[in-house]
């Protein structure tokens, strides 16, 4: 018996000794696997996955509806709801949006985005991929200008194949029930993207018109884009690092005019810093410069509403 237990041993070993998917590391020895097994491993082990944004609400069966068209194509997919409240007809809201959220999605993932005002004119129903791997399934209005900046598009094509739509009866209202919804569910599901229509020179991509901010010896000049959810935070398009170069530290009151009112508001780390009902700057999450009133609405507070100008002094000024 014990023999038999030791044959059976050095048996197991030597099959372990073989097996390339665990040769050892060169560097500390430790069994190691090659990336290619193991993105096998995940893909087989993990379901697709499709991100949705669209300015539908939840109010009515929208959603649902088109949840339901890519579960009949793809039963198992994974269908993550970034958000549904996007504010109505806003690209750019939903172009900042989807910025924030990509980085956090693996290569391979499906990004079908409907804020589309212009449902049933010319404009041009898209599939792209970034340079990271993800998929966009998109209207052709600007929603990928962040993206591009950031991450670059490799490629793009126009979505005109209607085996990959529903139904021969589209309407010229609902694309994201008719279009997106289906040819996401294709893309997730593996099918060739590249039949889903002609390509798309990536540099005839619609981009948003995006002012900078700007800094000068006087200041920052920026701009409030959008209320942070609903907290009634201001969002703007400074970046942290351009605010830090007007010279202030947290706990100091920085000169500030937002929206026509001259302000002075304490630089801190987070909400608690001050006083309840007390205003704030501080970075967010994203990395940008925000107005905040703790626990309390900057935006109905002070009757700021985006798109505002907002004008910072360099210290000392």
């Amino acid at each position: 018996m014990r023999r038999a237990i030791v044959l059976g041993v050095v048996l197991a070993l030597l099959v372990t000794a073989k097996s390339p998917l665990l040769a050892k590391d060169a560097k500390n020895g430790a069994p190691s696997r090659s990336s290619e097994a193991m993105a096998s491993d995940a893909a087989q082990k993990y379901p697709p996955t499709i991100v949705f944004m669209t300015d539908f609400g939840v109010v009515d069966d929208s959603v649902a509806l088109c949840r339901g068209v890519m579960y009949s194509i793809m039963p198992d997919v994974r269908i993550v709801d970034l958000t549904h409240e996007v504010t109505p007809f806003s690209i750019l809201d939903g172009a900042r949006f989807l910025y924030g959220a990509t980085p956090y999605y693996p290569a391979g993932t499906v990004f079908v985005v409907v804020i589309d005002p212009g449902v049933g004119s010319t404009r041009k129903a898209i599939v792209a991929r970034s340079k990271r791997g993800q998929y966009f399934v998109l209207p052709d209005n600007g929603l990928l200008t962040l993206v591009e900046e950031r991450d670059g598009i490799e490629a793009v094509r126009e979505i005109t194949n209607t085996e990959w739509m529903i139904g021969t009866k589209l309407s010229s209202t609902f694309h994201g029930r008719d279009i997106f919804s289906p040819v996401g569910a294709h893309v997730a599901r593996g099918d060739d993207w590249t039949k889903v229509g002609p390509e798309v020179p990536v540099k005839d991509l619609v981009r948003l018109e995006l002012k900078a901010a700007t800094l000068d010896e006087h200041g920052l000049s920026a701009t409030v884009i959008a209320t942070d959810g609903p907290f009634g935070n201001l969002v703007t398009n400074v970046d942290a690092e351009d605010f830090f170069k007007l010279g202030y530290q947290r706990g100091q009151d920085v000169p500030v005019t937002v929206g026509g009112r001259e302000m002075k508001i304490k630089f801190v780390r987070t909400f608690s810093d001050v006083p309840v009902g007390q205003p704030l700057l501080y970075i967010d999450s994203r990395g940008h410069l925000a107005l905040a009133v703790n626990q309390n609405s900057f935006s109905a507070t002070y009757g700021v509403k985006p798109p505002a100008a907002l004008f910072i002094s360099r210290t000392g000024k």
